[in-house]
């Protein structure tokens, strides 16, 4: 599962450079969007993120549809592998990856 980060939706030209890399290995990649971004593309209006409950649960929503923790490995960009880390810590997947980590919240040190 890849998410994508706070800016940028889950075809933007690096969320497909990296879905097409790992994909030319063999390994399948699911992209998918989170709820205010998948807005975004609907209305054409800028929103910010979920609040991470939102996040997560979306994360989880779609590791279940897609086999469940035990055959996934999470991974994002920015915002997104901060989710990843955090749907790992609660058990749902096997291993995450992060691309451009934020430890903390922007704001929020």
């Amino acid at each position: 599962m890849l998410a994508h980060g706070a800016g940028a939706p889950m075809d933007s030209d690096f969320m497909a450079t990296i879905a097409r890399l790992v994909c030319d290995r063999g390994i399948k990649v699911v992209r998918f969007e989170f709820p205010y971004m998948a807005q975004r593309r609907e209305t054409g209006k800028k929103r910010p993120p979920d609040r991470m409950p939102v996040l997560m649960d979306t994360f989880s929503q779609v590791i279940d549809d897609h086999g469940g923790p035990d055959h996934c490995v999470v991974a994002g960009k920015s915002m997104g592998g901060r989710v990843a880390s955090m749907v790992l810590a609660e058990g749902k997947a096997r291993a995450a990856i992060s691309l451009g980590y934020p430890f903390h919240p922007p704001g929020k040190p």
